[in-house]
């Protein structure tokens, strides 16, 4: 009953100001923890007021609108994340990011601290977890069905369907497949056709 009374009283205020959250109707966060946590401080008080998904006040993104996502994914949501974005990064779907974790796109210059380097951008593919306190740098592509272990520094490609861990970042043993039936789950909102191919094919549950 509660989830009903939550939904109805924040949860259309969160899917109108967050266009690009896509995260089970019931069950994942309480909507008024959302408004109070996550939308008040990006909207009132202007921290990442860009962001079009929600962002934990404790965390930083930088350029969003370079950033590419999926559903199930929103960078940023847990504590003290900081997501730089200025050469690019694409997430796939259902990523979960720990607390602490950094993702950067690119460095300073040598020559000149305020400016910085052109690059690639970043990769990370369909079902990825990345722990707590962990680091990706400029340039990295991690595959799917990965898990990167707490206070990691990912400095190189990390294969689809590995268990990863370290500083620097090595594969540590392959992982099994992802089992989770996400054709199942009931959004927020309704999901642009996109992604029907995600959810309905075999990729969302064994890679």
């Amino acid at each position: 009953m509660f989830k009903k009374i939550d939904f109805l009283f924040f949860g259309w205020i969160i899917n109108l100001f967050y266009p690009k959250y896509y995260r089970p109707k019931y069950g994942y966060q309480r909507y008024y923890i959302l408004f109070f946590h996550y939308l008040i401080p990006q909207k009132l008080f202007r921290l990442n007021p860009k962001v079009k998904w929600p962002v934990h006040f404790t965390s930083k993104v930088l350029a969003p609108e370079n950033i590419q996502k999926g559903i199930l994914c929103d960078p940023g949501d847990n504590y003290n994340n900081y997501i730089q974005a200025n050469n690019g990064i694409t997430f796939g779907s259902n990523i979960e990011l720990g607390p602490g974790v950094s993702i950067i796109s690119s460095n300073h210059k040598s020559d000149n601290l305020r400016k910085h380097t052109k690059g690639k951008p970043i990769t990370i593919g369909n079902n990825v977890w990345i722990g707590a306190n962990s680091t990706v740098l400029p340039e990295v592509s991690i595959g799917n069905n990965v898990i990167i272990g707490a206070n990691s520094l990912v400095n190189k490609d990390i294969p689809s369907n590995s268990v990863a861990v370290g500083n620097p970042c090595k594969v540590i043993k392959q992982k099994e497949p992802y089992t989770e039936d996400l054709s199942s789950i009931i959004f927020n909102k309704k999901l642009p056709k996109k992604f029907d191919k995600f959810l309905k094919s075999k990729a969302s549950t064994t890679l």
